[in-house]
């Protein structure tokens, strides 16, 4: 006859806490309830809240020991005693746990409450453990209200809940309340390295921290991964191992897409995701581990030291930081905003690849975003090197010491025509802004060659009125009338004859040298031919340069950009190329 071999205990159960030391992570529960036990205020009733695996029912348990120890109550059970060893083994007549899940009805509560009235058989406490409490009726809690409230004075309730939401808050009010969190991935690191000790299990620091990353602030979940790969791979652990079991070849494709997409690669962002789909991957959840991993790049971004919030690796945190090196926060941000707003279109579509590959691809096409930081230091940098730039052509070619202008010199241009520069001065600039012209411009009136002809006179305009006299024809020049003609669909018609045809009068006069000179607007109307008679040469350059502004003013994005922004106007269009006249046919 054969001798039944000893029960194999799983690591979660194995390496269970057993006293208030052994806790890991819950140090604000711990050192609570071990002064309410040394100073004598223990309450009748707890509850324990928070993720799965973070030491709920551990804690309740050691504290029954603590309130039925023969040493008791201590804040240190004995763990060699007979309640000690008895609520270990989960024999103790006195402490009873209860699942609310399969025992939630009025009847059992009922039960419950007729139970309580008696003394405990051998400890000093009875002690009712009721897991997954939330899960309890409406009817039931209600019975539960009025024992709960006062209890005998031999009763202590412990509930333990994941999901404190869902229970009443009148339950909740009759309750000392304590809120357990994740563990940290060191402190379940740690763990995992201790046991590894004990048990003779060689692994490595990055294979621990992988199996801390999966069980995600659990530590029963991470010692129940532990305890499969060793099943698996035996007391030598080796990383292929953990990566086989925990599936991490996911992590590495999120890596590689991250790192395209910030290059701006979308034909690899393609190729890599058709490999992933002949490869297996879920097409959901490895939209949301691109999710998490560039909410990390954020996080990186932003917060120094942020491996601490990430909750990542050594490693991890350096290719983190390696990916944003060369990215702006607002390029980071925007690129995860894309990730998140089709979220919902992920959950509810039938071809998740597709969504997948269209969001990839745009945010692999988006332009770089600059800082506005780095855009306002711009615009001071470019204000203060135009203040220098005025000051020093002032000091170049404006007024000596006696206000006098020196000689104006000629610069030539990217045609064979010689254009006048006045002196400028700082001056010069503020009156050109408020009139249409210069304090220069009556001492040049008549320029150096004595040209007082129609393209002079153009010249002689300065911005922004220039571009807007330029489509304009001489049509004559009889005394003290000059007649300047303008297509009747022209953009600035209205402008130029309403507003500014005194401000050209004003400059007319200046440059021609007759002081009654006026200005007189007319409509020009083509024939069937595109001529008109009445126009100068260089009417047909006139026109493409028309019909390209019309154009660009009815551009889908222009319309756009003026619903967008209110009482904007449009103040000139500029063709990007001067036309030439054999451009016209």
């Amino acid at each position: 006859m054969t001798t039944p071999s000893v029960e194999y205990l799983v690591m979660a159960r194995k390496w269970r806490p057993q006293v208030f030391e052994d806790v890991a992570g819950q140090n604000h529960v711990i050192r609570t309830l071990q002064n309410a036990v040394k100073l004598d205020r223990i309450a009748h009733a707890f509850i324990f809240s928070g993720p799965r695996g973070v030491g709920k029912t551990s804690v309740a348990r050691i504290l029954a020991k603590a309130l039925n120890c023969e040493q008791g109550p201590t804040p240190t059970p004995c763990q060699v005693c007979t309640h000690c060893r008895e609520i270990t083994e989960g024999i103790a007549l006195d402490v009873h746990e209860i699942d609310g899940a399969s025992n939630r009805g009025i009847d059992e509560i009922r039960e419950l409450r007729e139970n309580i009235k008696f003394l405990p058989a051998s400890s000093r406490y009875k002690v009712y453990i009721i897991d997954e409490v939330h899960m309890l009726t409406r009817e039931a809690f209600n019975a539960l209200l009025k024992t709960l409230e006062e209890p005998p004075p031999h009763v202590v309730f412990i509930f333990a809940t994941t999901e404190t939401h869902k229970i009443p808050a009148t339950i909740l009010s009759r309750c000392q309340c304590f809120d357990f969190r994740r563990i940290s991935l060191k402190e379940i690191g740690d763990n995992l390295r201790t046991i590894a000790a004990a048990e003779g299990i060689a692994i490595s620091d990055k294979g621990l921290s992988w199996i801390a990353t999966a069980g995600d602030g659990s530590m029963r979940d991470s010692q129940s991964i532990f305890d499969q790969i060793v099943s698996y791979a035996g007391t030598a652990i080796a990383d292929g191992n953990i990566e086989e079991i925990l599936g991490l070849t996911d992590r590495r494709f999120v890596i590689t897409i991250a790192e395209a997409v910030l290059a701006r690669n979308a034909a690899q962002c393609l190729k890599l995701i058709d490999e992933g789909y002949y490869a297996g991957l879920d097409m959901q959840v490895f939209y949301q581990m691109l999710v998490d991993h560039f909410r990390n790049l954020v996080l990186t971004k932003v917060v120094t030291g942020a491996e601490g919030i990430t909750e990542m690796t050594q490693e991890d945190w350096s290719k983190l930081q390696e990916q944003t090196g060369k990215v702006s926060r607002e390029t980071l941000q925007r690129l995860l905003e894309i990730l998140m707003a089709e979220e919902e279109t992920m959950r509810r579509t039938q071809s998740p690849r597709l969504v997948l590959e269209m969001a990839l691809t745009r945010m692999a096409y988006l332009a770089p975003l600059i800082p506005i930081d780095e855009i306002l230091a711009r615009m001071a940098s470019l204000e203060r090197s135009l203040a220098s730039g005025a000051v020093a052509i002032a000091m170049a070619t404006g007024e000596n010491s006696k206000g006098q202008s020196r000689p104006v010199t000629e610069v030539k241009g990217t045609g064979d025509s010689v254009v006048p520069t006045p002196p400028i001065s700082i001056a010069a600039v503020r009156e050109q802004a408020a009139t249409g012209y210069g304090t220069g411009e009556k001492a040049t009136a008549a320029n150096a060659n004595g040209d007082q002809s129609w393209e002079g006179f153009k010249a002689f305009v300065k911005p922004p009125l220039s571009s807007k006299l330029d489509p304009g024809q001489l049509l004559s020049l009889e005394g003290d009338l000059l007649t300047i003609g303008f297509q009747k669909d022209y953009l600035f018609f209205e402008d130029i004859e309403k507003n500014q045809k005194e401000v050209l009068s004003k400059l007319a006069r200046s440059y021609f040298q007759r002081p009654e000179l006026e200005i007189k607007i007319e409509a020009l109307h083509n024939d069937s031919a595109g001529n008109n008679g009445k126009i100068a040469n260089g009417n047909g350059k006139a026109q493409l340069i028309s019909d390209i502004r019309q154009e660009a003013l009815k551009h889908p994005l222009v319309q756009k950009v003026m619903d967008i922004f209110e009482n904007a106007e449009i103040r000139d269009v500029i063709p990007r190329q001067t036309v030439t006249e054999g451009e016209v046919e």
